[in-house]
């Protein structure tokens, strides 16, 4: 089969045939003439088999009708809203739709934070019929009065799963509260577990499903390998298989996003050019990090989970998997990056002893027992004796304070010793005494403090003489105390005698 055997227009033909295909994808094949005939659909399918031309081919196709070339933003009113989790996957999938769509007088952007708001709300009020949008900063325009959603006729939820992994349901209903309730709507999403099941049941009307794939499956085009080294013995095992190996491209997986900082500086101080992507980064350090990566500027790309969804990068080698996730369904979305389109690909894990139990539940998902194997030469043990003597000395140089698990064994160990003197400590020096200041000398500061009317006082009232007033420390009896004079003139004998 061949896509002109889908029913789609000749504009639309020639802009698939600009991209180099000609034949529909298992999901493509199967999903756009559901599409066509106005059927709401939930479809899964493996990461990297066309899932986003499969919804976005036939909706282009629907809209044709609409397509105008009016300068008015009355006749472009948003008709097909694309939600996706995360930016950039949002980012991806409006690449597809300006691609398919560069023959067609059809408008599209796309909205997500991070960025500046003001282009998007100019974008938006000159008019789009598809709008691409992460669910939070469409509820921003939508509290801004720049879109308005009572118009759309198709509602996309790409990547469902993971929207309801991320807690997006809350603003997933306040938005599907603005769409008409007659509308089309499609669910897609790499996998799809029983609680996304039961929500599409809510949203869709009598759904078709389609799951070209066994569900959690990975493509086939893709190796797994497993290389068993202890924790501190992973960076320079990751370091030699890019080296040796000569990986010119490689994506490597943290769980944290200090983790991916950490592990790309020290990258680049073993003489691998990596850099780091994370929701830490603002989007125009992710997206040039991005860039970068993808024009081979950056040989290693090390990122969170955030990024497991929705980049696409052509012919993508390998995948690192330098920490395993918690889910193993985040594992199928890691190693979707690569074997994308029927390409072969590598995944790669590193696993540590304390990380068998992930790797378990990640074989019990895929049904398969992943091959083990080891870099000739690499000592693993030795490797991680050489981290553990080169960090104790580095920490005492920089005067780190210990971590939080050392600091327990410490305090566990040293509790009984630090709660009581200790003779052999060493004493603690004596504290100097105050040194002198010079030039206090003035007798003006040692003269006993004597309370006077001063010159004010005695211009008001020259002609009533006034008693002269006994000093403080006579009636208290105490000795006087010398006071420095701040706000009146030296006391004289004749002060207080009128």
């Amino acid at each position: 089969m061949q896509f002109k055997d889908l029913g789609l227009a000749p504009e639309i033909l020639r802009a698939i045939e600009e991209q180099g295909y000609t034949e529909p994808t298992p999901i493509q094949a199967k999903a756009i003439p559901l599409v066509l005939l106005g059927k709401d659909l939930m479809g899964a399918a493996q990461t990297g088999t066309g899932k986003t031309a499969s919804f976005t081919l036939p909706l282009l196709e629907r809209m044709r009708a609409h397509a105008n070339t009016s300068m008015s933003p009355a006749r472009h009113p948003v008709r097909a809203l694309i939600l996706t989790p995360t930016r950039e996957l949002a980012a991806q999938v409006w690449e597809s739709v300006r691609a398919y769509s560069k023959h067609l007088p059809l408008r599209s952007t796309v909205v997500f934070g991070g960025v500046d708001i003001a282009p998007q709300i100019r974008d938006l009020r000159a008019g789009v019929e598809i709008l691409v949008a992460t669910p939070g900063r469409l509820l921003d325009h939508v509290q801004q009065k720049t879109v308005a959603l009572n118009l759309v006729e198709f509602l996309v939820l790409d990547e469902a799963d993971r929207m309801l992994d991320m807690g997006f349901m809350p603003d997933i209903r306040r938005i599907l509260a603005l769409l008409p309730a007659k509308r089309q709507s499609l669910l897609f999403s790499a996998t799809f577990s029983d609680e996304i099941r039961k929500l599409a049941d809510t949203l869709l009307r009598d759904p078709v499903s389609i799951e070209v794939a066994r569900r959690n499956s990975v493509t086939e085009t893709v190796t797994h390998s497993v290389y068993r080294v202890p924790e501190p013995a992973k960076r320079e095992l990751l370091a030699r298989l890019v080296v040796e190996r000569d990986m010119r491209q490689v994506l490597v997986f943290v769980r944290t996003r200090f983790g991916a900082n950490r592990l790309a500086h020290q990258l680049v101080r073993d003489g691998i050019n990596a850099t780091a992507i994370h929701s830490n980064r603002t989007q125009a350090e992710r997206m040039e990090a991005l860039q970068d990566f993808k024009d081979g500027k950056v040989r290693v790309l090390v990122a969170t989970d955030i990024a497991a969804r929705g980049l696409d990068i052509d012919h993508l080698p390998s995948v690192i998997n330098f920490e395993l996730p918690h889910t193993p369904e985040d594992y199928v979305h890691r190693i979707g990056r690569t074997g994308r389109a029927g390409q072969s690909g590598e995944a790669i894990s590193l696993v540590s002893r304390g990380e068998q139990e992930l790797l378990d539940r990640i074989e019990r998902l895929l049904k398969v027992e992943i091959p083990e194997k080891k870099l000739d030469g690499f000592d693993a043990e030795a490797a991680a004796s050489r981290h553990e003597r080169s960090e104790r000395p580095e920490r005492s140089e920089r005067g780190e304070r210990p971590g939080r698990g050392e600091r327990d064994r410490g305090d566990r160990v040293g509790r009984r010793s630090d709660s009581r003197p200790d003779d052999h400590r060493p004493p603690r020096a004596a504290t100097p005494a105050p040194v002198a200041r010079k030039g206090t000398d003035d007798p003006l500061f040692a003269q006993p403090y004597e309370p006077g009317s001063g010159p004010s006082v005695a211009a008001k009232a020259p002609s009533s003489p006034t008693p002269p007033v006994a000093p403080q420390s006579a009636l208290r009896g105490r000795p006087q105390r010398p006071v420095a004079a701040l706000l009146a003139r030296r006391p004289t004998p004749q002060d207080g005698r009128g």
